[in-house]
């Protein structure tokens, strides 16, 4: 039987307990789980760190959309504040008609919502970074009506986004060639992206006025692809006849992957663009112990590019796939959809629960066995 003063690490210790008494101090909040009753306790997972500071908690998360003490942000070079007073967003480049908005201007302009599941192509790459992901009622307003206003010239193919946020980067270190400049921190789009995509310049989430730390006063928000890609505290845009390559661009966040060709296996350079189809499982529940078992239900989420998702699958121990209900609401074609599923009573004991996505494309979340992650090196 679990101590009085139990610690959570003694906690994800003991898998299933039959005691339910031992686990009523991790009863759950208010639910955001559509399903969940009063009579459900959580069982923690095993050797799963307590959520850092700024980082999604699935235990007490309470809302459809994040809260700001549960939102991640990451950043390459410095955390820029900008005055928003004397904010100005240049639109220049390959264009009849160069314009300068200040943020009242932007603020003016035809003003949309955009829900979005924002993950970082990092997240869970590691058990020292995991939960780097959120989602958000973003508003702003659109950029391609920009782009259009602004009459882009034949030969444009690219959209670069430059931002305040600066560094010093060595450029092709240990040759003759190296050179150190001081560089903003830039990201590109190709111009039929920037068109096709519909990418939002957002100065608002889910109501309030953007966190400095989340790109305040004004950052890019592309529906659908990963974190990197929706830039922070921009400053200028430009319209270009040629690739934009710079290190966040054409050297960093740059997927490294074997592809299979025949026997042989070739490994090919990407940039990280669109999301992957993923699911999490974020809780599982339990009910007082019945005829020597323990009744579980679980409950996740699962997100991905915009492409439909179709439904959700759990696996206990590897046994068979499991059909896991979907919520019918919120439903947003950007943000995550949560599920849950009855798995019945088990024995105590350490148990392990895999689920998987499946979009209406066909295609089903990779598995650790299968080439997109296992072929995959950075």
């Amino acid at each position: 039987m679990l101590p009085a003063m139990t610690t959570r690490r003694d906690v994800l210790k003991t898998g299933i307990s039959s005691v339910a008494a031992g686990l009523a101090m991790l009863s759950l909040p208010e639910f955001v789980f559509p399903g969940q009753t009063d009579d459900e306790v959580l069982v923690p997972f095993e050797n799963v760190p307590r959520s850092k500071p700024e980082s999604l908690d699935w235990e007490t998360l309470t809302e459809w959309l994040t809260p700001q003490d549960q939102v991640f942000s990451v950043q390459h070079y410095d955390v820029p504040e900008v005055n928003p007073a004397d904010f100005v967003l240049e639109l220049g480049g390959l264009v009849d008609r160069p314009r300068r908005f200040t943020l009242d201007e932007i603020k003016a302009l035809p003003r949309e919502d955009q829900f979005m599941t924002l993950e970082c192509s990092g997240n869970g790459s590691s058990p020292g970074f995991s939960n780097a992901v959120y989602n958000s009622r973003w508003t702003g307003t659109r950029l391609a009506p920009l782009l259009e206003q602004c009459g882009v010239q034949d030969g444009a193919i690219e959209v670069v986004f430059f931002c305040h946020d600066r560094k010093t980067e060595t450029l092709r270190p240990g040759t003759p060639r190296e050179l150190s400049v001081e560089v903003p921190f830039g990201r590109s789009l190709s111009l039929e992206d920037a068109r096709s995509l519909n990418p939002l310049l957002a100065y608002e989430r889910n109501g309030e006025p953007l966190a400095v730390r989340n790109g305040a006063p004004l950052r890019l928000i592309v529906p659908g692809w990963y974190g990197i890609a929706n830039v922070k505290w921009l400053r200028r845009i430009e319209v270009w006849d040629r690739r934009y390559m710079g290190r966040y661009m054409g050297r960093d966040y740059v997927t490294v992957r074997g592809e299979r060709h025949g026997d042989d296996v070739e490994f090919v350079e990407r940039s990280v663009t669109r999301m992957n189809l993923k699911s999490a499982i974020a809780r599982v529940t339990r009910r007082a112990t019945a005829d020597g078992n323990v009744p579980l239900k679980v409950y996740g989420a699962v997100w991905g590019d915009g492409t439909p998702i179709t439904k959700v699958e759990v696996q206990v121990d590897g046994g068979e796939w499991r059909e896991a209900t979907l919520d019918a609401a919120p439903l947003e074609p950007f943000s995550w959809r949560f599920f849950s599923l009855d798995v019945g009573a088990l024995p105590p004991g350490k148990h392990t629960l895999v689920s998987r996505g499946v979009d209406a494309t066909g295609r089903i979340q990779p598995a650790a066995e299968d080439d997109d992650i296992a072929l995959k090196r950075t």
